[in-house]
């Protein structure tokens, strides 16, 4: 997989997601996320879950916005490509939850089909913190 293809379009899907995470209700994913997209979130959080289409991926945004209060945003860290339409990206993700400063890091592994974003399944680092991060009170 072509390395600058990847950073392009994952920098546009985290540039979309940091203006729709900061309170941006315009946003259009269709650019980025395959009509039949499926988002995979492990562990036990108010997000987790498995998100299958559009809708259900931007309803799984709109959660993420609502907990964090639109403070969310996201930063590419990097990024690792082959030959095959598999691709990883380090990032940090940061946001005030219920008053509380936060911090974590990811990593996305994308499965990438006609230019835009077929699967993602979030691989966070710590898991049990970021579990206790998105679990709303």
């Amino acid at each position: 997989m072509d390395r600058a293809m990847v950073s392009a379009l994952l920098s546009r899907l985290h540039d979309a997601q940091n203006r729709f995470y900061g309170g941006d209700t315009d946003v259009d994913f269709s650019s980025v996320l395959s009509g039949d997209v499926v988002w995979t979130v492990p562990g036990h959080s108010s997000i987790a879950g498995e998100y299958r289409g559009i809708d259900e991926v931007v309803a799984y945004f709109v959660r993420r916005r609502l907990i964090a209060d639109a403070t969310f945003q996201m930063s590419n860290i990097d990024i690792l490509t082959g030959d095959g339409p598999l691709v990883a990206a380090v990032t940090n993700g940061s946001a005030t939850i219920d008053n509380e400063p936060q911090a974590w890091s990811t990593i996305g592994l994308y499965r990438i089909e006609h230019d835009k974003i077929a699967a993602c399944w979030l691989l966070p680092l710590d898991p049990t913190r970021f579990d206790a991060i998105w679990t709303s009170t």
